[in-house]
């Protein structure tokens, strides 16, 4: 079987304040942190348990994983694994990156968000530059505010070539024309975060070929539907594994409705679907293929 893994486990924990987080600047406690590093080892081990099936993973914590020890083993560990295609992780690149040596650069790989006014620019691109020089996959982007845009653009300038910077609409803003076509001059695939995308019946690999696990182990289709399709410790997901539409509305998240199958997303991030690397540099804004909601 292949299968794409969104885990999520407990950790709710960040270093940075961003006021457009609800989890800035958040302290899991003690006794939490130890659930969250029990619960990740636990997945860990399922994972190298699993030697018949071909995974990808995804870490997807509410708060800064790498700045926990047990994350950036977790990452190492799994590059190492056979069974595993790629292991990657939403990150802020608050914490070192030297540990990444001890990792499989053909297969681990990050996606970093840039925070305007949470640390020093040339910091950040320091360690943007320690990865490309170590030979590890990774996107940089940014929230599209507008206090934020020449400081995008600073940073596009910046990053090599190769390097995707995507940009993410802000939850809950609208973007006039001009304004969009300010961050689609930096993202060409801005266009599809701008708005929400109708999803209702529509196609999606979730729940087929993609899954969302928690801490518990509980496995959903995704993060954004709440029923609950079994375990991943008992099995009792894999029954439950099919071709099923969206039950919906819409969908307005990247790690979401990249898997929308009327969306040609797979085929712009070939290759590079976790860590949100396109196949190719994209050149131009890209049209979507039907509506959106406004």
């Amino acid at each position: 079987m292949d299968l794409t893994i969104l885990y999520r486990g407990p950790l709710a924990s960040c270093d940075y304040d961003c006021p457009y987080c609800p989890f800035a600047k958040r302290r899991d406690s003690p006794d939490q942190l130890r659930a969250d590093r029990a619960a990740l080892e636990r997945f860990t081990a399922w994972v190298a348990g699993r030697t018949d099936d071909r995974l990808s993973v995804l870490f997807t914590p509410w708060g800064e994983g790498l700045t926990r020890s047990w994350y950036r083993r977790a990452l190492t560990e799994l590059s190492h694994l056979p069974q595993v295609a790629r292991v990657a992780i939403q990150t802020n690149l608050s914490c070192r990156v030297d540990w990444l040596k001890a990792a499989d650069p053909a297969k681990v790989a990050l996606w970093c968000t840039y925070h305007p006014g949470q640390t020093p620019y040339d910091r950040f691109l320091a360690k943007c530059r320690e990865l490309e020089g170590g030979g590890v996959r990774f996107s940089v982007g940014v929230v599209g505010f507008p206090d934020h845009l020449d400081q995008a653009r600073r940073l596009r300038a910046d990053l090599p070539g190769q390097v995707y910077l995507w940009v993410n609409a802000a939850e809950g803003r609208g973007y006039s024309d001009e304004e969009a076509a300010e961050w689609t001059a930096l993202d060409p695939l801005f266009p599809f975060s701008r708005h929400p995308h109708s999803s209702a019946g529509l196609p999606c690999r979730t729940g087929e070929s993609v899954i969302s696990v928690d801490g518990e182990g509980r496995v959903r289709r995704c993060h954004f539907v709440p029923a609950e399709l079994g375990n991943l410790y008992d099995g009792s997901y894999r029954e439950a594994l099919r071709p099923r539409p969206c039950p919906l509305t819409t969908c307005d998240c990247h790690i979401g409705y990249v898997h929308l199958e009327t969306l040609p997303l797979y085929d712009v991030f070939a290759g590079g679907v976790l860590e949100r690397i396109p196949a190719a540099p994209p050149t131009g804004p890209m049209s979507l293929p039907f509506p959106v909601v406004r």
